[in-house]
Order: structure tokens, then sequence, then C-alpha cells
């Protein structure tokens, strides 16, 4: 037998005592599984997801709203940013205090255009302690998806506590499926047969994170 066949029997079995005429949207499906691992408080969820996305291998940073001009500003000189691109909807005085040039956010951008941008600075969603992971749903602040999947550098600022859930599950009602969502766990990265991680192949190869209080 096939590979093919073999799935296709499985399937077959296991649909063996299902009547024909059941309809997939009128069985109720359980949704008796844990929400969230433990009990946090909203500290300590904070605290998590920044222990997840440093050893994902982003860079955490943690900032007040005052102090973030100059944070952004010193992480993009650090870099030797020239350019930084923004989506329409982003606080102007993220980026007020640096003198990069901005580089707005074009339907008609062509992907080599994207990727002679140095930095992409955006907001978030929604970040999920338990598994270190930043949504971006295209928001405002967060602009189309490729702009955070061409270029090489991300800034992602998090609103602590209130973007912040535990898990997974907490996540999901906050998110309206029909949004184009951008699930992000550290940097792009993959590895081969062998086991060499080889960063940036999916999306930027450095992803830093700002925790943001008091915004």
């Amino acid at each position: 037998m096939s590979s093919r066949e073999v799935v296709l029997a499985r399937v077959r079995r296991a649909l063996a005592d299902v009547p024909r005429e059941e309809r997939p949207d009128e069985v109720p499906v359980a949704r008796d599984y844990r929400r969230v691992h433990g009990s946090r408080t909203a500290e300590e969820s904070v605290e998590l997801l920044a222990e997840n996305l440093a050893d994902y291998r982003a860079l955490v940073h943690r900032s007040t709203a005052g102090a973030l001009p100059g944070l952004i500003a010193r992480l993009l000189a650090e870099r030797g940013a020239r350019t930084l691109l923004v989506p329409p909807g982003l606080d102007a005085s993220w980026a007020a205090a640096s003198d990069v040039t901005r580089v707005e956010d074009r339907a008609s951008a062509t992907p080599r255009e994207l990727d002679a941008v140095d930095s992409v600075l955006t907001g978030c969603a929604v970040a999920i302690a338990e598994t270190g992971t930043l949504v971006l749903d295209g928001g405002p602040d967060q602009g189309r998806r490729r702009i955070t999947l061409v270029p090489d550098h991300h800034l992602c600022v998090v609103r602590v506590p209130e973007q912040v859930v535990d898990s997974v599950p907490q996540a999901l009602p906050r998110l309206a499926p029909d949004r184009p969502l951008t699930w992000i766990s550290g940097p792009s990265a993959t590895s081969d047969i062998e086991l060499d991680r080889v960063e940036g192949v999916h999306g930027p190869r450095t992803l830093e994170v700002i925790l943001l209080t008091g915004a």
C-alpha cells in the first residue's frame, strides 16, 4: 500500500461508527482542556514572558513611556540603522528621538525595497507568557504582515501587563480569526539535519522586544 492509502484507511477506520448523515458542525466538541498552567499574578506573567522570549533568543528590554523614545533611538543607533519602517497607526512619539529616515508602510513596496530597510518598529496585539509568543494582527500600529517578515531587524513594543496573557487559549478570544495573524516566537530560525542553526531565513534575524509599562 502507498502512504496515501495507509492514511486514508486509518481515516475510514476512525469514521466507521459515525452515521453518514452526521455533519461536523452538528457535533459539539469538548473543550475541557486546561486553559492555563498554574496560577500567576500579572507581574509573574510578565516575568515569564520575558524569560521565554530570552530563551528563544529575542533581546528583551524594559521601559516606561517617558523613556521609550530614548531607548528606541539608542537601540537603532547601536545597530547603525539609517532607515526605519513604521506602520501608519504607530505612536509618532516612539521614534521621535531618533534621526533615522522614516519609511512608510506602502502597499506598492516591493520585496527588494523592504529588504533594503534596516529596521521595523511595531506594536503587537497580544503576547503569550507560557510560549514566549508575540501575535500581530495587522492593526494600525502593526502594519502589513510582510513588513515584519522581510526587514532584518524587528523592534516590537508590548504594553505590560495589559497585552500579556498566560496561555494560547487565553489569547485566542482576543484575536479575530479573519485578521492576518502573525505568531512570532523569537527571531526567525531553522536548523538542518546536522542541527546547524541559521537565523533570518523566514523573517528577521534579530528580534528586540520592549516591555512597556505606564503607557
